[in-house]
């Protein structure tokens, strides 16, 4: 309903944003409430996260705003590229509900809360576009605010709906009033499409959008995102219950939460956020239960430690691919990645975390070997197509880092440096941007060295293991260094076995 022009304040010498109501609108009555309601409802909200208002007036008939000028992109453009990163999620989230903290306070209830309506800066999230905003009888106001308030006419009446469909609460479908744990549900959903990059609700009518968001629950967060953090799911299936009062109650609990998330805390099973009284009944409840459990676990008798068995095996419709090497099991033990083939005979890079059964193709692996982890465990080495390649553990863009004949194998430091081996010859080195590789070992040839491969980083960054191949019967010395200089120290720290007739492979510790 309102045109917004970039401008320059010649005062204060600064670009700003002017939104004015149209010309054939502005004999409107309910789009004048409206215009006049969104700068009634921004001009008490001076927050980070909130866009700010300037200045308000009219000029030739011509009702305006003039409003701070972001520079950036809506989180609606962002999306269209896919979902955001976890971190990003809760970085972006925990930023909205800070804004949204600020208008509950403050007695104003977005109504309109959706990815079009925050826009993404350098400085973080703001929310915009108060237009459907509703005035609420906060405590922070006076008590002449509170008589402004109560006698004004209220925007839309019993029954009318307003808002964003996809966005919408139940309680607002129904055409009921709307409260700050409408805003929750519509946090939610915007929370759901950051993740996985799909609507909460899809459908291909309003109608089938209607009946969805009153009747049927979101697919699972980790059915399309299976590394997301299972508590981030919590929070926001708790954001979308149908009924308010299951749903966290102020957008100050839900940033607490993924702050908490943020921080590597666990969260699994934790009951919604209530009002003070009884948030302190369930703590109380919480410390008493683990009491309990202590008291339990500490005079039970001693028993011996069973063994667990488990097994690992291929996606649906696929085998793990033989010669394409081992499994990698992630650096915090929660995830695997393998190389699995199809039915129609294509390798790719495989990610499953081991909470889950469900396995997720990688796009743009095709033909992969040897995938290994990033010290991070948020990227995937692996080599395809004569390069050495990486990508997202949650999928995304492959990047090519540097070409490379064969693969025997490669492993990545936090110093951002990755090793890796051809089919034969010696250990390489690579910055994990992307560049020329060069040699970190010298094969022994006099000695009977045919190859060194299956590199692994130790956790100071700085030593490596890796295998050697040598002739039968043959002892290796002191034959690692770098071109043009000294030899490195190199410990063998295994008896070496015969790997095939004629060969032996040691297992050696290295410093690069």
């Amino acid at each position: 309903m309102g045109e917004v022009y970039r401008a320059r304040d010649t005062r204060l010498d600064r670009t700003v944003a002017v939104k004015i109501l149209p010309s054939h609108l502005s004999s409107n009555p309910d789009a004048k409430q409206r215009f006049d309601r969104e700068a009634r409802s921004i001009s008490s909200l001076n927050h980070p996260n909130i866009c700010t208002l300037y200045d308000v007036g009219q000029q030739d008939g011509v009702d305006f705003l003039v409003m701070e000028f972001l520079e950036g992109e809506t989180l609606a453009d962002r999306l269209l590229k896919g979902p955001l990163p976890p971190e990003q999620v809760l970085k972006c989230g925990i930023q909205i509900c800070d804004g949204l903290e600020k208008a509950h306070r403050s007695g104003v209830v977005h109504r309109d809360l959706k990815p079009g309506n925050i826009m993404l800066t350098k400085t973080g999230a703001k929310l915009m576009d108060f237009g459907l905003a509703k005035e609420t009888m906060s405590p922070s106001l006076d008590g002449s605010a509170l008589t402004a308030v109560a006698s004004g006419q209220p925007l839309t009446v019993e029954g009318t709906i307003v808002g964003t469909l996809q966005y919408m609460s139940p309680e607002q479908l129904q055409g009921h009033a709307a409260d700050a744990r409408s805003d929750m549900f519509a946090l939610g959903a915007v929370l759901y499409e950051m993740i996985t990059g799909k609507r909460a609700f899809p459908g291909k009518s309003q109608i089938s959008v209607a009946s969805a968001i009153l009747e049927k629950d979101p697919e699972p967060i980790t059915a399309s995102r299976p590394m997301s953090p299972p508590a981030l799911d919590y929070v926001v299936r708790t954001c979308l219950a149908k009924d308010p009062e299951g749903r966290f109650q102020t957008a100050h609990d839900v940033r607490l939460l993924m702050r908490w998330i943020a921080a590597g805390a666990p969260l699994v099973g934790m009951p919604a956020i209530r009002p003070n009284r009884e948030r302190w009944i369930w703590i109380s409840a919480v410390v008493v239960l683990f009491a309990i459990l202590a008291a339990a676990y500490f005079h039970k008798p001693s028993s011996p430690p069973q063994p667990t068995w488990a097994s690992i095996l291929p996606p649906e419709n696929t085998t793990f691919a033989y010669f394409a090497g081992p499994i990698a099991v992630s650096h915090d033990g929660r995830a695997l990645t393998f190389v699995a083939t199809s039915s129609e005979g294509r390798d790719a890079v495989w990610v499953r975390p081991l909470a889950g059964l469900k396995a997720q193709a990688l796009a743009g692996t095709e033909g992969a070997s040897n995938p290994f982890w990033s010290p991070d465990d948020r990227s995937i080495g692996f080599f395809a197509g004569g390069k050495l390649k990486t990508v997202e553990a949650e999928g995304g863009p492959v990047v090519t880092i540097c070409d490379v004949a064969g693969s025997r194998g490669g492993t990545w430091s936090h110093r951002g440096v990755i090793l890796f081996a051809a089919t034969w010859g010696v250990i390489h080195r690579v910055p994990s941007s992307g560049g020329t590789p060069d040699a970190v070992t010298i094969l022994g040839r006099s000695r009977g060295e045919l190859s060194h491969r299956w590199p692994y980083f130790l956790p100071d960054g700085h030593h490596f293991f890796l295998q050697c191949g040598e002739l039968f019967g043959r002892q290796c010395g002191k034959c690692v260094g770098l071109p043009g200089g000294p030899g490195l120290e190199r410990k063998q720290v295994t008896v070496s076995r015969p790997l095939q007739r004629g060969l032996y492979a040691g297992i050696y510790f290295v410093r690069a």
